[in-house]
C-alpha cells in the first residue's frame, strides 16, 4: 500500500537520513521525496512510499528517532472525500463534476450543498446527492447548524467552496480547520464587494485573475494555494472580463485541489509551502 509522509519543523542535520533509515528498516520503498528548507530554517519534506507494514509502528519509530518539535502526518494515498458548496453559479461546479465523472479529481464528491435550488438539476445528472439548505428566515447560526448536521452524515475530509456566496463564520470554520478551500474571483488582494469585474473594467485593469486559498477567520485572507492571471486591455467589456475570469477560476480551483488532495500543501503561518 502507498502512503504519504508529511514532515515539518526546525531544520536539523540528519533528518532525511533518519526518515529514510526508518522506512528502510520497515521494508518500505521510497517512490518520491521532496524537501525544502526556508530562510528561517524551517524544514519541510514530503515522502511517498509503498510496502507492507504497520503504519502505527512506522510512526512510533519516526517519533522516537526524530528530534522534538517535528510534526508528522502519515496519510494513505487515496482519494479524498469532499463536499462541494455552491450558490447559483455553475462554472466551477460543472468543472468539478466533469472531472469527477472522468476520474480526474483525485476525490470523491459525496454531496453538494447549496443555499439555493438552482443547480440541483445539474448535480442530479451525475447521481450525486444535492442538499438544498435555504438561508431564508434563518439566522446565520441556524443556517450553519443545519449545514453541519448534513455534513455529519458524510464526515468529509475537505469542503470546497465552488462560488459559494456566503461568508462562513468563525464558529463554522473551526469545525474544518485548514480543510476548506475557496476560489476567489481575483488575484488577491484586489477588488472587493459586489460586481468585481465591473469595478475592474471601470478602473481599466490590465490583468484579471483568480486565487484559490484555504479559509480562515479573516475574510479572503487565508493561505494561498494557487493563482493565475490573464492579460486584458481596453477592448474587453466587463462581460468579456467576466467570461475570461470564470475560465481562470475553474483552472485555478482545479489546480489547487489537485495539490491539496495529493498532500502537497503545507501551511506555515499564513503561507503555504507546496512540494
Amino acid at each position: 500500500m502507498k502512503h504519504i509522509l508529511l514532515m515539518d519543523g526546525p531544520d536539523h542535520k540528519g533528518l532525511i537520513y533518519n526518515v529514510t533509515h526508518v522506512l528502510y528498516n520497515h521494508n518500505q520503498n521510497i517512490i518520491r521525496q521532496d524537501e525544502y528548507v526556508s530562510p528561517s530554517k524551517q524544514f519541510f519534506m514530503r515522502t511517498e512510499f509503498e510496502g507492507e507494514g504497520e503504519p502505527e509502528k512506522i510512526m512510533d519509530d519516526l517519533y522516537s528517532t526524530l528530534p522534538a518539535g517535528i510534526n508528522l502526518r502519515l496519510n494513505p494515498k487515496k482519494k479524498k472525500d469532499i463536499v462541494v458548496f455552491v450558490t447559483k453559479e455553475h462554472d466551477c461546479l460543472g468543472e468539478l463534476l466533469i472531472r469527477y465523472a472522468f476520474d480526474e479529481l483525485d476525490a470523491t464528491i459525496q454531496a453538494v450543498i447549496s443555499n439555493y435550488n438552482t443547480l440541483q438539476p445539474l448535480v442530479s445528472k451525475f447521481g450525486i446527492p444535492f442538499h438544498f439548505i435555504s438561508h431564508e428566515h434563518k439566522s446565520r447560526q441556524e443556517h450553519e447548524e443545519a449545514i453541519l448536521q448534513t455534513l455529519d452524515i458524510y464526515k468529509p475530509e475537505y469542503l470546497v467552496l465552488a462560488k459559494y456566496m456566503r461568508v462562513l463564520t468563525t464558529d463554522f470554520v473551526k469545525h474544518y480547520p485548514s480543510r476548506i478551500v475557496n476560489i476567489h474571483h481575483s488575484f488577491l488582494p484586489a477588488f472587493i464587494g459586489a460586481n468585481p469585474y465591473r469595478q475592474a473594467y471601470e478602473r481599466g485593469v490590465k490583468i484579471i485573475g483568480a486565487t484559490a486559498h484555504f479559509v480562515n477567520d479573516n475574510l479572503d485572507e487565508g493561505p494561498i494555494i494557487a493563482q493565475d492571471v490573464k492579460e486584458v486591455d481596453h477592448r474587453l467589456t466587463a462581460a468579456d472580463m467576466a467570461t475570461l475570469g470564470k475560465d481562470t477560476e475553474k483552472s485555478v480551483l482545479s489546480k489547487a485541489l489537485k495539490l491539496v488532495f495529493n498532500d502537497r500543501v503545507f501551511i506555515h503561518g499564513n503561507r503555504t509551502v507546496i512540494l
